[in-house]
């Protein structure tokens, strides 16, 4: 099926969590997606010495997450190719696979921090619509004080997202202590983790 505009939202998802899913769901909004694919990495290059949960768990958390949403979808592309996986070549796989759509890709700001140092960056924005999600709510917003490097040519739009004081660092480690994420994640994502027993021995 083609799509007019379509959202690229890439992560690990280590795991999915609520607030992914509001961002998300505001992404599609905002922009008027036909669709929304979470990207979910194979493996990084950044986070190469990093313990990762196994792609196939990861993977089928998103797609029990996502799956009662009409305008979510879920993307193994990157787990499907060896070694690391950097963007430009994801999204070089998309404008293959989609060459008439309008590609829209999201950024946090932590991501956007760090984007000049993404292999090709310049050609990243030539391949879609760097989004820059920018969380509302109290608090300064660091998108909107943050200034790339002057040599670096790339524009980016920005879009208020809902703010969720949630990450997935804070819920592995909350496993690890034995507490709580029931709110945090979709409970179909915690019968996942509990099935599997994931993120107990993180050191």
């Amino acid at each position: 099926m083609g799509f007019h505009r379509l959202g690229l939202f890439g992560g690990t998802f280590d795991p999915l969590h609520l607030g992914h899913l509001v961002v998300a769901q505001d992404a599609v909004e905002r922009l008027a997606l036909d669709r929304l694919l979470f990207v979910v990495a194979g493996l990084p290059p950044h986070k190469v010495r990093d313990s990762l949960s196994p792609p196939e768990l990861r993977l089928e958390m998103v797609r029990a997450a996502v799956a009662g949403n009409p305008a979510f979808g879920v993307s193994a592309v990157e787990m499907e190719r060896p070694g690391p996986t950097y963007t430009v070549d994801t999204l070089r796989a998309f404008r293959d696979m989609h060459p008439e759509t309008e590609l829209f890709f999201l950024l946090g700001a932590d991501q956007l921090a760090e984007f000049h140092e993404w292999r090709e960056p310049e050609a990243i924005a030539s391949l879609a619509t760097l989004v820059a999600m920018a969380r509302e709510g109290s608090g300064v917003d660091p998108v909107s004080t943050m200034t790339l490097p002057a040599d670096l040519k790339v524009d980016f739009v920005r879009i208020p997202v809902t703010r969720l004081d949630v990450s997935s660092t804070d819920i592995r480690g909350r496993v690890r202590e034995g507490r709580s994420v029931r709110y945090l994640v979709p409970p179909e994502v915690r019968r996942i983790m509990e099935d599997h027993g994931l993120y107990r021995s993180i050191p």
